[in-house]
């Protein structure tokens, strides 16, 4: 069981910034992705971005390119998204994930509230 820590989460003025973390407490090859999603009021749950422990591979939801990034620490288990201009819409909680690939996940995070104001 992928245990899945995340922080980093608050409140920031439209065009800031913030980065979110997420420590998980081991990586095997089922839980070789990471990833970070969001589900505001009404939602379908989106995938925002998405890493691979191996390769470093990447996703990213188009609403988030160019301004969000995210990014892994293969030595403290912890992954990183490091998210610049951010816009009101970008408000959510923003929930860690684990699992064998980009698109499929088995664990799950607490989640971290981000909230954008204009």
């Amino acid at each position: 069981q992928v245990q899945l820590v995340e922080s980093g989460g608050g409140l920031v003025q439209a065009g800031g910034s913030l980065r979110l973390s997420c420590s998980a407490s081991e990586i095997h090859f089922g839980s070789d992705a990471m990833g970070w999603f969001r589900q505001g009021p009404g939602k379908e749950r989106e995938l925002v971005a998405g890493i691979t422990w191996s390769l470093g591979t990447t996703y990213y939801t188009d609403s988030v390119k160019g301004r969000f990034t995210i990014s892994r620490d293969n030595g403290k288990n912890t992954v990183y998204l490091q998210m610049n201009s951010l816009k009101p819409e970008d408000t959510d909680i923003y929930t860690c994930a684990a699992g064998p690939n980009i698109f499929e996940y088995k664990y799950w995070g607490q989640g971290t509230q981000v909230t954008v104001s204009s």
